[in-house]
């Protein structure tokens, strides 16, 4: 007897009262419709949903948004999707999207993997942004680190044919491993050089702590590979 099929469950996240400022709030009750997109939605149809065919750009985690704002300000040519599950840099996102009349971004606050899954089609991604993640540097935790070959290979899958995986870290340690995962992973090319680090590109703005780390010395490390 074959096993009953159930259908996999649609997981979300959902603004809870005390974690966000009324001033966010206030920010999704005015903007979320504009620039909200939800799981329940089902796979991405980013024509219908831009209005438009254009480069399509994908983040994972923007915390407080305000790389990925600047971004889509200054890259009008493309269209700008960001996953994060921060209700606060969420709100601040939008608002800020909302106060500029920002029209080519779009916003997810639900699990990465989950949007990955359920809602970005195959070949769709033109540039796909990773900056900064949890490095988690206790070794005993490096299994928790997003940038590992299954996860690499779910991204990869999404890329248009020349499509770009851009990550960057600040952390030496991560950006060695991630060097170690790209370098091995099929289907991708480091654009830099076989084993190089590539120099950080226009496009990605320097964050406030990224020019704090720099004044202390710090140093940040890019990698771009293609498809």
């Amino acid at each position: 007897m074959r096993p009953e099929y159930k259908p996999k469950a649609i997981r979300s996240y959902v603004i809870r009262a005390g974690r966000i400022t009324e001033g966010q709030r206030q920010a999704f009750d005015q903007w979320w419709p504009t620039y909200g997109l939800s799981l329940h939605d089902g796979p991405l149809e980013p024509k219908a949903v831009f209005g438009r065919e254009a480069p399509l750009v994908l983040e994972i985690g923007f915390g407080m948004g305000d790389s990925l704002l600047a971004m889509a300000r200054n890259e009008p040519d493309k269209d700008f999707i960001g996953i994060e599950v921060h209700p606060p840099g969420v709100g601040r996102l939008i608002k800020g999207a909302g106060d500029e009349g920002i029209t080519n971004l779009r916003v997810y606050m639900a699990d990465a993997i989950d949007v990955l899954d359920d809602c970005v089609p195959e070949g769709a991604i033109a540039r796909f942004q990773l900056y900064f993640p949890d490095p988690w540097h206790k070794k005993k935790h490096h299994k928790r680190r997003i940038v590992q070959p299954a996860f690499v290979e779910k991204v990869r899958q999404k890329l248009m044919p020349g499509g770009v995986m851009h990550l960057a870290t600040d952390w030496e340690n991560y950006a060695e491993h991630m060097r170690e995962v790209m370098e091995a992973a099929p289907g991708l090319t480091n654009v830099a050089g076989a084993g190089l680090y590539s120099a950080r590109p226009e496009y990605r703005p320097v964050t406030k702590f990224e020019q704090r780390g720099a004044r202390l010395g710090h140093g940040v490390w890019d990698l771009l590979y293609r498809t």
